[in-house]
């Protein structure tokens, strides 16, 4: 199983810094010139070699940042690494081990099981006694450990058997267990910036030993621009696309040069990978964005927004059921056909699907995002909810209940005839008669001034001042 999981032990011939990492990147000096070179994803050849060489992560490993200093100084025990794909977070973990001069060993969260855990960990406990050297156990995807495989971890991270390090795409604090995650300090890794793209784009063209240096090589502008757009801030599908359109454009026949423009580029990515994620934080966040946009009366962010989930291949149902309750939350009184449309556009998406759904989403998104805002009757309901959960129950009063309840209450003598009189709004001009439904004068519903909700406000406060005038509470 040790072989399995582990490289040789180094020898003389060993890297300069004695480390021995598994999926070692290759650098320009001891690349392969022949085939061997070209089986190595053109990604796999570009891992930076040392720090300076990383691209991006400024705000954790810029000069002075809390990460660089702990690795500059070799002080750090459990990390675990959180972002989209192909932002580098095997990659930092590897230039840790190669920085630190510890032994490196993967485990992918996706293959390994308890027992090459448990392998691992006893073959670092034997090289630590005998060699006094460190292992740094990488485990990618650790997201996909189930809450055993994760125990497994702890008692070793404690001793410092192992110095861990941990990745994943999904929020830690969701997705691995709380001890863990006590034990170990969290960075955040974002979607590298367009320019981080282009910079290692330059370096992928230009590099002789592991890039295409050593070709007749020609980008255009707008080709490597199309590219570095196009990738969402992720790495390796950057470098896999740009790969792949060299390797299949044939070279001049007479200059022998390879041009790589916007329609080779174009054709090599053929559809934009949108960082996405249908359970994980690009899920959450992109939702939050379009219901924060729709309440911020931007129709042009929400339609942005609904057209990021509708392309990443957002359950339109989920959407759907968001613009629902946006409609009853935000709008609300101000405009109660939002929710009229809101509903007819969610049993629209039911009945048409994609791709015509998307129409009329659109067109709830747009009428929800330009109507007249009011939160009061969502702030209502949630002040009553509080009222019965964290105060007295609040009976009903007498001249409220049902005919038999008002006679058993005058029988007990609890009640008199006039006290359990109810009347009849209908009977009344206006279809409106002062008369008290709710103990103690409480308000939950307190009406704006925003679009329909306006004239509701004027109508209450009108019942409401007769109402106080009828029982004598009318202020002076």
């Amino acid at each position: 199983m040790e072989d399995e999981l582990f490289t040789p032990e180094p020898d003389g011939d060993s890297d300069e810094t004695g480390s021995d990492l598994r999926s070692n990147p290759v650098s320009s000096e001891t690349a392969p010139s022949g085939p061997e070179n070209r089986n190595i994803p053109l990604a796999a050849r570009m891992r930076p070699r040392c720090l300076d060489e990383y691209v991006g992560q400024k705000h954790i490993l810029g000069e002075g940042r809390l990460l660089r200093r702990a690795v500059e100084a070799d002080r750090f025990t459990s990390l675990i690494f959180y972002g989209p794909p192909g932002v580098g977070k095997t990659s930092l973990a590897e230039l840790i081990a190669r920085r630190t001069e510890s032994r490196f060993v993967n485990l992918s969260g996706v293959e390994s099981n308890v027992a090459e855990i448990r392998n691992a960990v006893e073959a670092a406990r034997s090289i630590l006694r005998t060699q006094k050297r460190v292992t740094t156990l990488f485990v990618d995807e650790i997201h996909r450990f189930n809450k055993a495989q994760q125990d497994v971890l702890l008692p070793h991270i404690e001793r410092g058997t192992v110095r861990f390090i941990g990745a994943t795409t999904h929020n830690p604090y969701f997705y691995i267990n709380s001890p863990l995650v006590s034990r170990s300090q969290v960075f955040q890794l974002e979607p590298l910036a367009e320019s981080d793209l282009a910079e290692l784009l330059q370096a992928a063209i230009h590099d002789p030993g592991r890039g295409f240096g050593k070709l007749a090589l020609t980008v255009t502008d707008e080709a490597a621009a199309h590219l570095v757009r196009m990738c969402d801030g992720d790495a390796r599908k950057l470098l896999t696309s740009f790969e792949l359109a060299v390797l299949t454009t044939e070279p001049d026949p007479d200059t022998g040069e390879i041009t790589i423009d916007l329609a080779v580029a174009e054709d090599s990515i053929q559809r934009k990978t949108v960082v996405y994620d249908a359970d994980g934080d690009a899920h959450y966040d992109t939702i939050s964005a379009f219901i924060k946009s729709i309440r911020g009366s931007d129709p042009d962010a929400a339609l942005y927004w609904l057209a990021k989930m509708l392309y990443a291949g957002e359950d339109i149902r989920f959407i759907a059921r968001r613009i629902v309750i946006a409609a009853s939350e935000d709008i609300g009184m101000a405009d109660s056909n939002a929710l009229r449309v809101a509903v007819a556009a969610q049993q629209a998406v039911e009945f048409i699907g994609m791709p015509e759904a998307r129409i009329p989403l659109a067109h709830a998104t747009v009428y929800l995002a330009t109507a007249p805002k009011s939160n009061r009757a969502y702030a209502g309901i949630d002040a009553a909810l509080k009222d019965v959960a964290e105060g007295r129950t609040l009976a009903v009063p007498a001249h409220l209940r049902t005919k038999t309840r008002k006679r058993l209450a005058r029988e007990a003598g609890g009640a008199t005839e006039s006290e359990t009189e109810y009347r009849y709004s209908h009977d009344y001009e206006g279809a409106y008669v002062p008369q008290a439904y709710l103990p103690e004068g409480r308000r939950y519903y307190e009406p704006g001034e925003q679009g329909m909700e306006k004239r509701v406000k004027e109508r209450l406060d009108f019942w409401r001042e007769q109402f106080l005038r009828e029982s004598g509470q009318n202020e002076t």
